[in-house]
């Protein structure tokens, strides 16, 4: 066990933190050496394991991201941007793999993001499934096929307590239909129409958000002509899958130089 890489889980006490924790048990090819939680939880100095009402694991919720980190091989995170830009600038001071599943960034997070990279492996993602990167490529690929006789429109569906709309999926996969079309995305990106709009505007990719129940995740991307319509579709059904891919990718990261990367990279998948 000493010779597996360590992890620490940030945001632990949240769904994913929690589901991150035991797939990292279950699966046995990381060691848990850490759990991180924002200062004044109630989590915060009690064995992880007791927290989550099992049997104790050895390992202390801290709110000390610095220590945790410092004796860490990979850093798994999915919590929110300001957090994630703090713990890039320290996980990139211990030299740790940072995995970040965290969605809803700015251009100027993106661009301080993108700075830690310089000393560390960051592998980030707005959705780290194997099925919905496969998604990426096709959409990418439809778009390139098709021009412009076919609007392009993304619907995505989560549960009621999501933050962020469009999901972090969603502009990933607007992203790659904008690159298939050879188009910057923010120039074309339509959301949220209410009232009298207008006729769509030929070229447009348009995005459509949904929040419900405990909707895990579901992404429909369609391409609409006047005659025919192409949908292509994901459904996640168990979270678990996002906690795999995240594993997947901080066991991925070890022997990487420093960077950007993302699933597509970790699974091999093409970008054009």
């Amino acid at each position: 066990m000493t010779d597996l890489p360590g992890v620490v889980v940030t945001g632990v006490s949240g769904r994913m933190g929690q589901m991150l924790v035991r797939e990292i048990q279950a699966d046995g090819r990381l060691k848990l050496v850490g759990a991180v939680e924002r200062s004044g939880h109630d989590w915060v100095g009690r064995d992880l394991g007791a927290c989550m009402g099992g049997a104790d694991l050895g390992v202390t919720v801290t709110d000390d991201p610095l220590e945790a980190f410092a004796k860490a091989q990979a850093v798994i995170d999915f919590t929110a941007p300001a957090a994630t830009l703090a713990f890039a600038e320290l996980a990139a001071q211990a030299r740790a793999v940072h995995v970040i599943g965290t969605t809803g960034f700015s251009d100027e997070d993106l661009a301080q993001l993108k700075h830690a990279g310089h000393h560390a492996v960051i592998v980030r993602a707005g959705n780290m499934s194997l099925g919905v990167n496969l998604l990426t490529v096709l959409t990418r690929q439809v778009a390139k096929a098709l021009d412009a006789d076919f609007d392009i429109e993304i619907i995505e569906s989560h549960h009621n307590r999501k933050v962020d709309a469009p999901s972090g999926t969603a502009l990933m996969l607007g992203e790659a239909a904008a690159e298939g079309r050879g188009v910057n995305l923010s120039e074309v990106s339509d959301r949220g129409r209410d009232g009298i709009t207008g006729a769509r505007k030929r070229g447009d990719i348009g995005f459509h958000a949904i929040r419900g129940g405990g909707i895990v995740g579901e992404h429909d991307v369609i391409f609409a002509s006047p005659s025919e319509r192409i949908v292509l579709r994901h459904i996640a059904e168990d979270r678990s899958l996002f906690a795999k891919g995240a594993i997947k990718a901080a066991l991925w990261g070890q022997d990487k130089a420093p960077g950007e990367y993302d699933m597509l990279d970790v699974l091999g998948l093409p970008k054009d």
